[in-house]
């Protein structure tokens, strides 16, 4: 879908590394340029490595590029980046302020040369330009982890750096409609992504709640604040989550659990009565939830239409999703795998001597 667009990546650590990689999953070329010293910084993020001494954390958002290591301090080195820049479509950074503008490489002094270049930075945080941006600052920051955990524990962040990865995302549409606009008009534009505006963003139907309600939301760990039943149970062997969408839903939900009078109960006909019996409902269905597997609940719920998922663990979701300890998971949009993770520097002497020709004789 991308084959022939040039992308030169500037970033590290997360946002950036995964959005360039699904631009490369999409077709498109990707140069990846790192310090000599080190690298990005995700290549000391272990253990675990590798048996060639890569860390996961960087295979994990690096394959489909290649990679040169060009110091910015270097006369000579400035001078193949001028020239990378010259002939790429997409330029993607997440230097802190002043740094590419010390140096004259910055979007406004590239641009003013080359109007047709798509210039995209990823920040930290919107109001406060030079605070470095940390996924884990961002959550706490942006609400997320006060809405995140056990109703009556700690604050939570994610598992998952998923305001990153969501940045990430979110920079590969804005660079997508870019290149949608230029086809059409011939110009480049500058976009910038922060790391603090794609979390607000994401609060979604929780702001709303708090901006229609006045009320400040609050943690309900495995429980939804608008719906009832919308849990995780733990059954007699593991978790599993039933996840009520309707009142059809949870007709059918109770008389598949055993619990016809649950069923046929005037105050729990609605979601709205639902949630003000919330405690006595789920209690109740957790009592009876706990009398079998699973597994076996799954089925039962399964074959009514009820939604519903068995808590897995990573291993078990790795048994069945292709991923790879080399190339990662498998790309989450339309594309394919062509390239390893490459080696800091591994392709420096090739791109000083061809620059995007590289491509072609790698």
């Amino acid at each position: 879908m991308l084959k022939g667009v040039k992308v030169l990546d500037l970033s590290r650590v997360l946002a950036g590394p995964l959005c360039t990689m699904m631009l490369g999953d999409m077709g498109a070329d990707v140069l990846k340029i790192e310090r000599p010293e080190g690298g990005d910084e995700t290549r000391g993020w272990g253990p675990p490595f590798d048996a060639r001494g890569e860390s996961a954390y960087f295979l994990s958002i690096n394959r489909n590029k290649l990679g040169a290591a060009l110091d910015l301090d270097s006369a000579q080195d400035r001078s193949v980046l001028a020239g990378l820049m010259a002939g790429a479509d997409v330029v993607v950074e997440n230097f802190r302020p002043g740094v590419l503008e010390k140096r004259g490489l910055d979007a406004a002094s590239v641009r003013a040369m080359y109007p047709a270049l798509i210039w995209c930075t990823i920040a930290g945080f919107a109001r406060e330009p030079g605070r470095p941006g940390y996924d884990f600052v961002v959550q706490a920051e942006s609400g997320w982890m006060s809405i995140t955990g056990e109703a009556a524990g700690a604050p939570m962040k994610h598992g998952v750096a998923l305001v990153d990865v969501m940045a990430g995302k979110d920079a590969a549409i804005a660079i997508l409609a870019a290149l949608v606009a230029r086809g059409r008009t011939g110009e480049g534009r500058v976009v910038t992504v922060h790391l603090e505006e794609t979390a607000e963003a994401a609060l979604v139907n929780v702001a709303q709640n708090a901006l229609v309600s006045g009320n400040a939301s609050r943690r309900w760990g495995n429980a939804h604040a608008n719906l009832v039943p919308y849990q995780l149970f733990e059954a007699a062997d593991r978790a599993i989550v039933i996840a009520v969408g309707s009142d059809a839903q949870w007709v059918v939900c109770a008389r598949a659990l055993g619990l016809a009078s649950l069923a046929d109960d005037p105050e729990l006909a609605t979601n709205g009565g639902r949630l003000a019996h919330r405690a006595r409902l789920t209690a109740l269905l957790a009592e009876r939830i706990r009398e079998r597997a699973a597994h076996e609940w799954k089925a039962v719920l399964d074959a009514v239409g009820v939604p519903n998922g068995v808590v897995r663990g990573v291993l078990e979701v790795l048994e069945s999703s292709g991923g790879s300890a080399l190339m990662g998971m498998p790309p989450s949009v339309p594309g394919t795998i062509r390239r390893a993770p490459p080696r800091l520097g591994e392709h420096t002497q090739v791109v000083r001597a061809s620059g995007w020709d590289a491509f072609d004789v790698s």
